[in-house]
């Protein structure tokens, strides 16, 4: 099944990328909870035509976002070189990330600098690639499979919430959920609530 957002984060960029015949798609995503703190990356990888070949995820220990967006990038490029494709286009929701990577900014971070440099010795493997930008909402699945990779590695299970289709089902028959605040707003970490649920907030010291 093809991944929900993919076709309207590929036509952002297709018209501007000329891809061959055959490509393949990278959702990528990474993320650290602390900043630094625990980390991971997750990566779904689709065909051209929308069909997912790969899901990649990694807990990473102790690391900072951007190594983690790194390290996502890396681990999409290192599949699709190992596989023996020759075409890629990454979609990333870290924009530092992609302007660095098309060197519109520069790599200050030294630990960054040495994945910058595995990323473009990878690319550089590749006969064409292409790297562009989305806001987190374009790139779920590969959030979800971050936060998973840092849930297994925090030692953590996590919790499928109960359908809201299910009848009978009220809020308060609901598990608890787990989840952070990101830029201002809460992101569930194990679990989906659909819009204009109502919600209490807890905060845990």
């Amino acid at each position: 099944m093809p991944y929900p957002t993919s076709r309207a984060a590929r036509d952002l960029f297709s018209a501007h990328d000329n891809p061959p015949e055959h490509y393949l798609v990278a959702f990528s995503d990474g993320g650290a909870r602390g900043n630094p703190g625990p980390s991971g990356y997750g990566v779904v990888i689709q065909d051209e035509a929308g069909r997912k070949v790969a899901a990649l995820s990694e807990y990473l220990g102790h690391q900072t976002n951007n190594f983690a967006e790194y390290q996502g990038l890396i681990a999409a490029l290192e599949y699709t070189v190992t596989n023996g494709h020759k075409a890629l286009k990454v979609i990333s929701d870290s924009e530092l990330l992609v302007r660095q990577i098309k060197g519109i900014y520069k790599v200050k971070n030294a630990a960054l600098q040495d994945l910058h440099g595995r990323a473009k010795e990878l690319i550089a493997q590749l006969s064409w690639f292409s790297i562009g930008h989305v806001l987190r909402g374009h790139n779920e699945e590969a959030d979800h499979l971050a936060n998973a990779a840092m849930d297994k590695g925090m030692g953590r299970v996590a919790r499928a919430p109960l359908p809201a289709s299910m009848p009978g089902n009220s809020l308060d028959a609901r598990p608890e959920l787990s989840g952070v605040v990101r830029e201002g707003k809460i992101v569930l970490l194990d679990g989906k609530l659909p819009d204009g649920t109502q919600v209490q907030v807890r905060v845990k010291k």
